[in-house]
C-alpha cells in the first residue's frame, strides 16, 4: 500500500469518496476529464443527440472514479475524526 503522501487523491474529511486532488498527477486527470468532457460537449451533444451525450458523460464518470478508486486512498465512511 502507497504511503498516505503517495495518493492523488485524498479521502474526504466527512463523508464517502475523494476531495480534491493532492499532487500534481491528479490535477493532469481532472483536467483530462474536463477537456474530455468539453470536447464531448461539443462534438457529441450537437452530432448524435443528448442520449448519446448522457452515454458519453457516464463513460467519462465512471472512468474518473475508477482512477479516484486505483489512485486516491481507500473509500470508507468518515466522520471528521481521522
Amino acid at each position: 500500500m502507497p504511503d498516505k503522501g503517495a495518493y492523488w487523491f485524498p479521502a474526504k474529511r466527512y463523508g464517502w469518496g475523494w476531495g480534491p486532488p493532492r499532487m500534481w498527477q491528479g490535477w493532469v486527470v481532472m483536467g483530462i476529464f474536463g477537456l474530455l468532457f468539453l470536447g464531448g460537449l461539443a462534438t457529441v451533444l450537437p452530432g448524435h443527440g443528448p442520449l448519446a451525450f448522457v452515454g458519453y458523460s457516464l463513460l467519462l464518470c465512471v472512468t474518473l472514479v475508477a482512477v479516484c478508486w486505483l489512485k486516491g486512498e481507500p473509500p470508507r465512511w468518515r466522520w471528521g475524526g481521522d
